[in-house]
């Protein structure tokens, strides 16, 4: 099973069908604004603006179940994320990712890479990196910079 039967509402309030993706590599975390990670969106945007034009694809799924680190609105998120980071990688609307309510594609993730804490997620900046086939390739917790990620992506890529 691969991860492009989902679909994403993004921050702006548009549809994105995952299987517009194929043949592209994703890297898949989900975001807060005021959590200690919060910094890791300069290293995600160094990444996006690295390699998109090599096939990669940088999703932030903004999540306030996480110490409700992530309590504004689409709008201030995109602001806060534009201007104190740069971050122009498409961002998702606020969602779960964890529990009952937990967005599909994030119950696809944690079932294909469970993680030290099984399928659960535990904590902002949990990062999903998956292949040009749709396959979660690779998860890595919150305290991993992005930037280490550099050498799996340019595997993917290859």
């Amino acid at each position: 099973m691969d991860i492009y039967q989902h679909q994403l509402t993004m921050n702006d309030g548009s549809t994105l069908d995952l299987s517009e993706l194929k043949g592209k590599v994703l890297l898949i975390v989900n975001t807060a604004s005021k959590c200690g990670f919060t910094p890791q969106y300069q290293s995600l945007q160094a990444l996006h603006k690295h390699y998109a034009d090599k096939g990669l694809v940088v999703i932030g799924a903004p999540c306030n179940q996480f110490g409700k680190q992530e309590p504004g609105n689409a709008e201030e998120i995109n602001s806060f994320c534009e201007l104190n980071y740069g971050v122009n990688f498409p961002l998702t609307e606020k969602l779960d990712v964890k529990g009952d309510n937990a967005h599909p594609l994030f119950k696809h993730l944690t079932k294909a890479q469970g993680g030290w804490f099984g399928s659960n997620i535990k904590w902002n900046f949990t990062k999903f990196l998956v292949d040009k086939q749709g396959q979660v390739f690779s998860r890595h917790g919150p305290t991993t910079d992005p930037v280490k990620l550099k050498q799996e992506i340019e595997h993917l890529l290859a």
